[in-house]
């Protein structure tokens, strides 16, 4: 396997960052694997998607539900209009090409980004 080593420091990164803020390990592994491993866009976050099916669903859940912090049915809700709507975005993701999947993707982490530097910035205020 030709990337291993990175694939490896990619799974470290991608969990630790959602164990401790609850990112979806995809904000991390998709850009990983476009920049550092050279997938494709498609390629990237078809596996990532992949990767996250059952390491996210039995590592981090299971300690934030021995503490009582999941909600059983918010998330039985959220999964369900979650699977609705990424199979749906699934197949028209691999409609476009490339580098508009690239572009949109970007675009959606920098907005999301500045939405979280600006919220808790006007919080520091007060």
């Amino acid at each position: 396997m030709e990337h291993a080593g990175v694939f490896v420091l990619i799974g470290l990164a991608a969990g630790i960052v959602s164990g401790f803020f609850g990112v979806g390990g995809g904000a991390i592994i998709v850009p990983a694997l476009v920049y550092f491993a050279g997938f494709n866009q498609h390629r990237a976050t078809g596996t990532s998607l992949a990767v996250l099916l059952l390491p996210v669903g039995l590592g981090a859940v299971v300690a934030y539900y021995r503490h009582g912090n999941v909600d059983m049915k918010a998330a039985g809700v959220i999964a369900v209009s979650l699977f609705a709507a990424a199979w749906a975005s699934g197949f028209l993701a691999n409609r476009v090409s490339g580098a508009a999947l690239k572009l949109a993707f970007g675009v959606f982490m920098t907005l999301m980004g500045l939405y979280i530097v600006i919220s808790n910035y006007c919080k520091l205020g007060k």
